[in-house]
């Protein structure tokens, strides 16, 4: 390795290799026109087109069968890939024993058209089809409705115009047997669901709602994007025989427990409060001192060894008295409208008492003030710890110009969109047009990790990766959430995580806590520190299914 080569990226190198090894080929998302680059090359690579639609078939079929037995099934087959897709899996279903019917839409059946025989091969076995164009009416289609699993092989993940005429009438029927007919009718989307755009998430109202999803591969953009998000069901990655080597430049990839669980820091019996590190919160003020409460009580329950409340008397008073496990380090304070801020001058203390930290947490309750934002210049060093930024941290950031170029080495960002509008100087609306691309943007141009909250929450670093975390729930739309979420990841900064990974545990940590609230309180009613107790109990569990999974493989 160079000499010259700084310590910044060193640690970017060693982190895009672990993330390289560690995130596996099926949690990788890609847009369409990547998934079909992934396809070329595997057919030039000798692993055809044809192999590959044989296993997509037989793994939908295989997943029907294992959730819901050898069950009565329709699949619905168009006339692209996707619908060969289907008709493979109505070969591998009837030759397992389930009672299937095949319709079909747009689909030439002569042999000439008839793509590696698929639909000649399922007439040579009996099994039942009819065509849309021979059925104008929908007679047939309404009395093989009554089954008890639909499969949706019409449209694929290519298709992106509005569904209209006969193809909307006919998913219109079936929306309609399944609202007849729920819980008993089940829906299996072949790689998505019909009229979703599998690169932005749209989805056209006659679109037929999945209670599954098999894609081939890697999951599509628009399984993680809303609506389609949430149209899509269960989501099954399956494997079609691509090499993963040939995604190894895909860059985005979804969280899950596995890859949280490997990044965990570690708890050694054998330890003392100064090897899980210490952080600092500079938090607070007269108007909101319940935000220097939930920061401050998140890191601790993150693990951070030692936290250390930063702020005006007031909101240490108010703090100490309901958290007694923190220090407190109080500042100079200044009049705002509402009430007592942190002074300008207060930046001095921070930057002496913070000596000696791993990490620092800015913004929670601070107010955006002409004092906090006079502070905010004062304070910004590239000296400074591995910092977040949240809240009105980062609208007394966007006040600055060329704040970006003053962050600390390791500073992670956490804005809902409103506050990247500000950051960004764009409006709401163009945040959220496009927003995994304006994280990925902005995380490479301010050389920080950018976490941009929303359904899905979205975290980008400056070499290009970006994680999505897919939780999505009311339970977390409620005040002082945000702030748990900038104290959690400020705890696991304080153990030593680097900014990014430190950031996609604290939001799975974070968006979990959130379920958990949602099933044993229910999602109205959450208030952000019923949050806190599930943090422990989360990593809890994660560390011990390590223990349990080392025990077993000591003993093979």
């Amino acid at each position: 390795m160079s000499q010259q080569m700084t310590l910044a990226q060193e640690m970017t190198l060693a982190q895009e290799m672990t993330l390289d090894s560690l995130i596996p080929a099926q949690q990788r998302i890609v847009t369409v026109a990547e998934m079909q680059a992934l396809e070329r090359a595997a057919d030039a690579s000798g692993h055809s087109y044809a192999a590959m639609m044989e296993l997509a078939g037989r793994v939908v079929a295989e997943a029907i069968l294992e959730r819901y037995g050898r069950v009565s099934c329709l699949v619905l087959a168009g006339p692209g890939n996707n619908g060969g897709d289907g008709l493979v899996c109505a070969r591998h279903l009837h030759e397992a024993g389930a009672a299937v019917r095949v319709y079909l839409w747009k689909r030439a059946t002569d042999p000439e058209r008839d793509y590696e025989g698929h639909f000649a091969r399922l007439q040579a076995l009996g099994v039942p089809a009819a065509h849309a164009d021979a059925d104008p009416s929908f007679e047939t289609l309404r009395a093989w409705l009554d089954c008890s699993v639909v499969v949706d092989a019409l449209l694929g993940t290519g298709a992106n115009r509005p569904i209209q005429g006969q193809l909307a009438d006919l998913l219109d029927e079936v929306r309609r047997a399944r609202k007849l007919r729920q819980p008993s009718f089940h829906v299996v989307a072949v790689d998505c669901v019909s009229g979703m755009n599998c690169d932005t998430g749209a989805l056209d109202p006659h679109s037929l709602p999945a209670d599954l999803t098999v894609t081939f591969a890697c999951a599509k953009a628009g399984h993680y994007l809303f609506p389609a998000a949430e149209a899509g069901g269960e989501l099954l990655v399956a494997d079609i025989g691509i090499d993963p080597a040939l995604v190894q430049s895909v860059r985005t990839f979804a969280l899950d427990e596995a890859t949280i669980r490997a990044w965990l820091p570690a708890r050694p019996a054998n330890s003392h409060k100064g090897a899980f590190g210490k952080v600092m919160l500079v938090v607070g003020s007269e108007a909101y001192p319940g935000a220097a409460y939930l920061a401050s009580a998140a890191a601790g329950r993150a693990g951070a060894g030692l936290v250390t409340v930063a702020s005006i008397r007031a909101v240490c008073s108010l703090t100490a008295a309901k958290l007694p496990e923190p220090t407190y380090t109080l500042l100079p304070e200044a009049m705002g409208p509402n009430g007592a801020v942190i002074a300008a001058d207060a930046a001095h203390t921070v930057h002496e008492a913070v000596k000696g930290y791993r990490a620092l947490v800015v913004g929670c309750g601070l107010s955006n003030t002409p004092a906090t934002r006079q502070f905010m210049a004062n304070l910004l060093d590239s000296s400074l710890p591995a910092a977040v930024f949240d809240a009105d941290g980062l609208n007394c950031l966007a006040s600055h110009e060329g704040w970006w170029g003053r962050l600390p080495l390791h500073t992670v960002l956490t804005p809902h969109p409103a506050e990247m509008a500000r950051l960004c100087g764009l409006s709401v609306e163009q945040v959220l047009a496009d927003r995994w691309a304006l994280a990925r943007q902005k995380a490479a141009e301010w050389g920080c990790t950018v976490l941009l909250k929303g359904p899905y929450t979205v975290i980008a670093e400056p070499s290009g990766w970006l994680a999505v975390l897919p939780v999505a729930t009311s339970a977390l739309a409620t005040a002082g959430s945000g702030d748990v979420l900038a104290g959690v990841i400020g705890g696991l900064l304080a153990q030593g995580l680097e900014a990014f990974t430190a950031s996609c545990v604290g939001a799975w940590l974070h968006g979990m806590a959130g379920l958990a609230c949602a099933a044993s309180i229910g999602e109205a009613g959450v208030v952000a520190s019923d949050l806190l107790p599930h943090l422990p109990r989360l990593q809890r569990r994660l560390r011990h299914d390590n223990e349990s999974l080392a025990s077993s493989n000591d003993l093979v």
